[in-house]
């Protein structure tokens, strides 16, 4: 995938493939962690999931440790930890992600401070937080991820929702791109935790 192509996919991992089944958000009951999900109100939401065929363990360490989140998924351009320890409730992390020009904004790279509000160890975990670029902000993002052992692997499932007036300007386009972002995540941590099981 070219750099340009990467960049374009970039802006859902802000709030933030997936080989699997992708599902229309109102189909079925959302995504939870200890019963809290992503914000129903929202206009712009997205959902998906793929089987991962490696150890929870493994998929659950690339998942939780942010500060290496740059290593793995390329859209990611920094990624710190703003408190020390095992990732857990209140925890706090500052990520970078580049966001392509749109009709209604314009390229920038998004700060994203995201803080952990639920968390069961190897099932699920759910952050929020505003991402802030130059003439680009998302009010708030909420992202839920479950983890779910299975006979043929870990089935992987994540949801997320975006706010703002500058997002929503376009509910369209920015579902597509929350949308293929989270493909792309669920993609990467495929890619990476299968070849590191094989390894």
């Amino acid at each position: 995938m070219s750099t340009r192509n990467r960049t374009l996919l970039a802006l859902p991992l802000a709030m933030a493939a997936f080989l699997g089944l992708a599902a229309p958000a109102q189909a079925t009951p959302g995504i939870t962690c200890h019963t809290a999900g992503v914000d129903p109100t929202a206009k712009i939401r997205y959902r998906t999931e793929t089987l991962i065929k490696a150890p929870l363990s493994t998929i659950w360490r690339l998942q939780t440790d942010v500060a290496h989140w740059p290593t793995w998924q390329k859209p990611v351009t920094s990624s710190k930890r703003l408190d020390h320890g095992p990732l857990r409730p209140g925890s706090r992390f500052r990520w970078t992600t580049p966001a392509p020009a749109t009709p209604n904004t314009p390229e920038t790279t998004l700060v994203i401070t995201s803080t952990v509000r639920q968390l069961q160890h190897s099932r699920c975990i759910r952050w929020t937080g505003p991402a802030m670029g130059e003439g680009l902000t998302i009010d708030q993002g909420v992202h839920v991820w479950n983890f779910v052992p299975t006979k043929n692997g870990v089935l992987v499932r994540t949801e997320e929702t975006w706010t703002g007036a500058q997002v929503e300007a376009d509910v369209d386009l920015s579902t597509y791109y929350l949308g293929e972002g989270l493909k792309l995540w669920l993609s990467d941590l495929k890619t990476t935790a299968e070849s590191r099981h094989r390894t």
